[in-house]
């Protein structure tokens, strides 16, 4: 069982080595204490968006929320805002946001645990971020594009709402705070520690495989612009349907992107992992993202469905650079449901490695 005591002074090293170039102010807003409102219901701006004072785009705006402000979620109600396919808007006590430009979170700090369970990689356990967001601190260097980049400019690293992690450590501080070491086992190496409460352990049997007995399994994705769609058949039977975004196709000014549309045709379930680090893209136009939960491959160049946290604009739009978004507790469905199933441990497995033929994917247009 793994729990380490963790002093000032190596406290005060992690946060010199994790900061790099960054000055203290950052520093000490990175390690202030986040007080997030009073609602059981969250939303997270993804961006600077604007608050009207009517559900339409075209109303007065009556305030400003910028990067990872998180207001009350009071209720959704359809509005107005032509030419998006989403005609939801959330109501926040200062007016209303369109939906797609908030993330709907949750404020739910855990117990953490003070030593971690064996397992066949060692002491380790996966968690989900169960708070809006938390800061972290790196042990090493920034190795990933993105914490580099994020260093850089000055922002703050921050893990989110449903983002999945494996913790390999634990430590407790001299002022009795547990805090967890996140190991992306399928990143670039970035060792974050972050306070223990704000991740929720998760249990095997949230992994267990829905209706393991069905053979007969297809999931079929319509990645045309008016449907966006994901439905799971058992045989003939509709079990299961979702708003997804699949791949860009043209960018702003027209031009067609080959190489980010969602690949066409029927394929086959080629691995699957609890949570995995994925990057790529171009410079400028790029993305590095840790923890994305519920990743379900079908090509062995990296396109999955898998859940998302960076935008709320499933269904009718296209979002990705070529993988199948989906709200997260969608994307664990599919991920629990298709074939091979995976263990909690070690949370990843290839198709071939299997006893069971993979679950099929076709992907349609129209």
């Amino acid at each position: 069982m793994e729990k380490r005591s963790l002093s000032r002074r190596q406290f005060l090293r992690l946060a010199a080595i994790g900061l790099g170039s960054l000055s203290l102010a950052p520093w000490e807003r990175g390690l202030a204490q986040t007080s997030f409102p009073e609602s059981e219901r969250l939303g997270r701006a993804f961006t600077k968006v604007e608050i009207k004072s009517r559900p339409d785009i075209d109303a007065s705006t009556v305030g400003v929320l910028y990067d990872d402000a998180v207001v009350p979620w009071l209720r959704e109600v359809v509005g107005r805002h032509p030419f998006r396919y989403r005609q939801r808007w959330v109501e926040t006590p200062e007016g209303y946001v369109w939906g797609s430009d908030l993330q709907p979170v949750r404020n739910i700090p855990n117990q953490p645990v003070g030593a971690l369970p064996q397992t066949s990689l060692g002491p380790g356990m996966w968690v989900e971020v169960s708070v809006p967001y938390v800061d972290i601190l790196l042990e090493n260097k920034p190795i990933s594009p993105g914490f580099k980049s994020h260093i850089e400019a000055g922002i703050p690293l921050r893990l989110y709402y449903s983002q999945i992690l494996w913790i390999d450590q634990v430590k407790t501080g001299e002022d009795g705070q547990i805090w967890y070491r996140a190991n992306e086992r399928f990143g670039y190496g970035d060792l974050m520690w972050a306070p223990g409460s704000a991740f929720r352990p998760i249990s095997e049997e949230e992994l267990a495989p829905i209706s393991p007995g069905v053979a007969d399994k297809l999931v079929v994705i319509n990645v045309d612009v008016n449907y966006q769609t994901l439905v799971c058949y058992e045989g003939k039977r509709e079990v299961y349907y979702c708003r997804i975004s699949g791949g860009k196709q043209f960018d702003a000014e027209g031009n067609f992107l080959g190489e980010s549309a969602t690949p066409k045709g029927t394929l086959n379930i080629w691995r699957k992992q609890v949570s995995t680090h994925m990057s790529g893209g171009t410079t400028g136009a790029g993305y590095d993202l840790p923890g994305i939960g519920w990743t379900a491959l079908f090509t062995a160049d990296g396109v999955a469905i898998h859940s998302t946290f960076w935008h709320n604009n499933f269904g009718g739009e296209l979002m990705s650079h070529g993988c199948i978004n989906a709200a997260p507790e969608d994307a664990k469905w599919v991920f629990r449901w298709t074939n091979p199933p995976v263990l909690y441990d070690p949370g990843d497995l290839y198709s071939k490695d299997a006893d069971i033929p993979p679950t099929k994917v076709q992907v349609v247009e129209g």
